[in-house]
């Protein structure tokens, strides 16, 4: 067994990482804050619909996890949640109008943390500093886009900035001592198998608290849809992306969090690939990869 998984898991698991931080299970409640990005004004990420805010629901924050623990709650009895900005640019704001959203969170029973999801070119100081006084009394995790550390293939995507940008934000957070936690993404247009391996490996030397690991979705209105369309743009095969996942996980030092292996997207959006919608077997294919290949998280990292 995996010294940081408690069931067949062959990866440091996030299930794990807050059970042992919080000595019982806790979930993430999405949130959506009514926050927009910057990036909108030319255009937009290629891939994003809606900024991620599919998967959440309408009303105040204090609403939105009140629904959250209401839905949780019922499959797992009094659960603790962890406040989850998910949607859009979560700290695209003036530092007073976060406050009173993070705050409101905090205040809410059960919340015993925060994770924050934005983009590396919306941390001003002022937002550091504060991002820094929360989590000196909260759990507090932020949660960095890269999707790729090809500066070319970012240009494609039309991300909005370099990876320049992203390393100085990085280490801006972690020389404050804030929990840090990296989103990639699998198949984007143009990158091949070396190319996603090598985003984990610059990655790996700079030592994330946590990776997530998402597979590119074609959604109906982005401009991947219309890429895919003209076929410029070919998704990845499920055995291709399950083996990518698993060497990507090996490069990456154990003590880093997998909080995730693949992406969801909503059926009525997802053009392609169809065969993430079974993201059971996706999950199970996953961990039958590295049980063939007898391999766990960290056994290629190198320091």
């Amino acid at each position: 067994m995996f010294e940081y998984a408690t069931d067949n898991k062959r990866y440091h698991t996030l299930n794990y990482h807050l059970k042992d931080m919080f000595g019982r299970r806790v979930f993430k409640a999405s949130l959506d804050a009514g926050f927009t990005c910057p990036n909108k004004a030319s255009g937009g990420c290629s891939y994003c619909k809606d900024g991620s805010g599919e998967f959440t629901l309408p009303g105040s924050i204090s609403e939105q996890l009140k629904s959250e623990y209401e839905r949780i709650s019922k499959k797992w009895g009094d659960v603790k949640l962890i406040a989850y900005f998910q949607a859009n640019t979560n700290t695209f704001a003036p530092l007073g109008i976060l406050k009173d959203k993070y705050e409101e969170a905090l205040a809410f029973p059960n919340v015993v943390g925060l994770s924050i999801a934005t983009r590396p070119d919306c941390l001003e100081d002022d937002v550091l500093d504060y991002l820094e006084a929360i989590s000196k009394r909260t759990y507090l995790t932020v949660e960095l886009g890269l999707q790729t550390a090809n500066d070319k293939t970012a240009k494609l995507i039309n991300r909005g900035y370099n990876f320049d940008v992203f390393e100085k934000a990085f280490y801006a957070l972690k020389a404050r001592g804030i929990r840090v936690v990296v989103h990639v993404i699998n198949g984007l247009i143009g990158e091949n198998r070396e190319d996603m391996l090598n985003t984990i490996k610059v990655l790996s030397k700079m030592k994330p608290d946590g990776v997530k690991i998402h597979l590119l979705h074609v959604l109906k209105g982005t401009a991947c849809e219309k890429e895919y369309k003209e076929g410029l743009l070919t998704p990845l095969e499920k055995d291709e992306y399950i083996d990518i996942t698993v060497e990507q996980i090996r490069l990456l030092d154990k003590r880093c969090v997998i909080e995730r292996v693949t992406g969801d997207g909503k059926k009525e959006s997802l053009i392609a690939p169809l065969w993430s919608l079974d993201k059971i077997s996706v999950l199970g294919g996953i961990d039958k990869c590295f049980a063939q290949k007898a391999a766990f998280q960290g056994d290629l990292y190198e320091d």
